[in-house]
C-alpha cells in the first residue's frame, strides 16, 4: 500500500507536503512549543553538520550553558548521550518535538539541531523558532529528491529565508553564520538577519589563518575582530577547521568568550565515524568516515594521500535506493584519482541490485580487476581484504557509513558497524590471499 501511494503521490506532491506540515503543526502543539523557551541553533549544509554541531555543543557546555543536540550520529542532553539509530538526520516532527521537550525538562538553555534540505521542504522545523542559522557548504547530494542543484540550494535556503520573520525571544537576535569560501555563499547572504556573521579561511571577518596540518590534527589562528587565539585541534583535515570555525563563529555571536572557545575546541575528539581512527596496535592507519558523496570523498582521500607514506587503500560503496545515481561514477573517479588500491563494496543498498550500483561506480574507475582494484560486495569481507593488504606506513580508509550502527538491505535495518568489523579483524591475525581478480 505504501509503495502504491508513493507512485500515486511522489515525494513533493502538494498533498504529501501538506500532510508533512500538518504533522509538524500537530507535534508542536502537542508538546507545547518547547523550542520557544531555548536558544535554537540550526546547522545546514551538505557536509560538516554533525561535527559542527558537536563542536558547538562542547563549546556551550564549556561556557556553562547546558545544551541539547540532535544530529545524524548522536543525541545529547547535557552530558548524557545516545546514538541516533534512525538513519534520519532531522527527526520526524513528533520525535523532534519530544526530544526538544526532554531538553527543556532537563533545563537546557540551548538546542542545536541539524536542518536538512528534506526537513525544510517538509516543514519538519515548523514551530521551532531558529535564532542562529549556520551554513557550512553546498555540494552535489540528494538530487534524486530535489531534481537539480538550484532546487537543492533553495531548499537549504529556506532556513535563512524564514529566520528573520520567525518567533522572536526577548533579547535574542536573529543571527546568520555563513561560509564565505563556499561558491554559493552569495545566495545565502541575501537573506536578512539582525546580525550576519561571515566566516571563512580565505574570506570572512571570522577566520582561521596560518594552518599547520598534521596527521592527528591541525593548529590554526582563530581570529575575530577583537581577538585572536592559537588553537590546537585534535581532529585532522582542513574541512574540520571549517567546522571548528563555524562553531566558533556561532559561539562568538552568542557572546561566548574566545578563550573558552579555544579550551572547548582543544578538548574535542573526532565525532563517532567522522575521520575516526581505529588503533588496535597495527603498524598502519585505519580510518572510518561517513564520506558518501563525490566532494566529501575527495576531501577525505586527498588529505590522507598527502599524509600517507605508503599506499592509500580505500574500501567504499555507493548508497542505493535510487539516490543520486549520477554521483556514483564520480565517486569512483575520486577513488581512482587518489587510492593506490580500491576495494569496491556495498553500502546501504535498500531494494536496488548491489551489482548494478557497483557497476555504476565502476564506470569511473578505469582499472582492471586485480590491477589495484577489487570488487567485493560483502562489506565485511571487503574490509577484511583491505586490512589484509595493508603494510607499515599505509593508510586504510573505510568510507560511506561512518558511525552508523545499521546497514539497510532491502527493507531491513540490519545491525552492523564498520568500526566493530575493523576491530574484530584486527584482533586476530589476518592472512588472506589477494587474487588477481575477485
Amino acid at each position: 500500500m505504501k509503495d502504491f501511494l508513493r507512485k500515486l503521490m511522489p515525494d513533493q506532491h502538494p498533498m504529501r507536503l501538506a500532510y508533512h506540515k500538518m504533522m509538524a503543526v500537530a507535534a508542536a502543539w502537542f508538546y507545547g512549543f518547547p523550542a520557544k523557551k531555548m536558544l535554537v541553533v540550526a546547522v545546514t549544509g551538505t557536509n560538516g553538520k554533525t561535527t559542527t554541531a558537536n563542536m558547538l555543543h562542547t563549546i556551550f557546555m564549556e561556557a556553562g550553558k547546558k545544551a541539547g543536540m540532535l544530529t545524524t550520529v548522536n543525541f545529547k542532553v547535557g552530558s548524557r548521550e545516545e546514538s541516533n539509530k534512525n538513519k534520519q538526520t532531522t527527526m520526524p516532527p513528533f520525535t523532534l518535538q519530544r526530544k526538544l521537550k526532554q531538553m527543556l525538562n532537563e533545563n537546557c538553555e540551548v538546542a542545536i539541531v541539524e536542518a536538512t534540505s528534506h526537513a525544510m521542504i517538509q516543514n519538519r522545523l515548523w514551530g521551532i523558532p531558529v535564532d542562529s542559522a549556520v551554513f557550512t557548504n553546498l555540494t552535489q547530494d540528494h538530487l534524486s529528491y530535489h531534481g537539480d542543484m538550484d532546487s537543492y540550494m533553495q531548499a537549504k535556503g529556506k532556513l535563512f529565508e524564514q529566520l528573520n520573520g520567525s518567533y522572536r525571544k526577548a533579547g535574542v537576535p536573529k543571527i546568520s553564520v555563513i561560509n564565505q569560501d563556499d561558491p554559493s555563499h552569495e545566495y545565502f547572504d541575501k537573506f536578512p538577519a539582525d546580525q550576519p556573521f561571515p566566516y571563512g579561511i580565505q574570506r570572512g571577518i571570522y577566520s582561521a589563518r596560518n594552518l599547520e596540518l598534521r596527521p592527528d590534527g591541525t593548529d590554526f589562528d582563530l581570529k575575530i575582530p577583537n581577538g585572536e587565539e592559537r588553537v590546537n585541534l585534535k581532529i585532522p583535515g582542513k574541512m574540520n577547521v571549517y567546522n571548528a570555525l563555524a562553531a566558533s563563529t556561532v559561539a562568538v555571536a552568542n557572546r561566548v568568550n574566545l578563550k573558552v572557545i579555544k579550551q572547548a575546541l582543544e578538548k574535542m575528539q573526532p565525532v563517532s565515524g567522522r575521520v575516526e581512527t581505529i588503533d588496535e596496535g597495527q603498524p598502519f592507519t585505519v580510518v572510518v568516515d561517513y564520506a558518501h558523496s563525490e566532494d566529501s570523498l575527495d576531501k577525505l582521500l586527498s588529505m590522507f594521500k598527502e599524509l600517507t607514506k605508503g599506499d592509500l587503500i580505500v574500501a567504499f560503496g555507493a548508497t542505493g535506493g535510487g539516490r543520486d545515481q549520477s554521483k556514483r561514477p564520480k565517486m569512483g573517479a575520486v577513488a581512482h584519482k587518489y587510492a593506490d588500491k580500491i576495494i569496491l563494496t556495498n553500502d546501504d543498498v535498500y531494494e536496488e541490485d548491489p551489482n548494478e550500483i557497483a557497476a555504476m561506480v565502476k564506470e569511473g574507475i578505469p582499472r582492471e580487476e586485480g590491477d589495484g582494484f577489487w570488487q567485493v560486495l560483502d562489506r565485511k569481507e571487503a574490509i577484511r581484504l583491505a586490512l589484509s593488504m595493508a603494510k607499515e606506513g599505509d593508510s586504510v580508509v573505510i568510507a560511506g557509513k561512518g558511525g552508523e550502527e545499521v546497514i539497510v538491505i532491502g527493507k531491513e535495518l540490519i545491525p552492523y558497524d564498520d568500526r566493530q568489523v575493523v576491530r574484530e579483524v584486527l584482533s586476530r591475525p589476518v592472512d588472506i590471499h589477494v587474487p588477481s581478480a575477485v
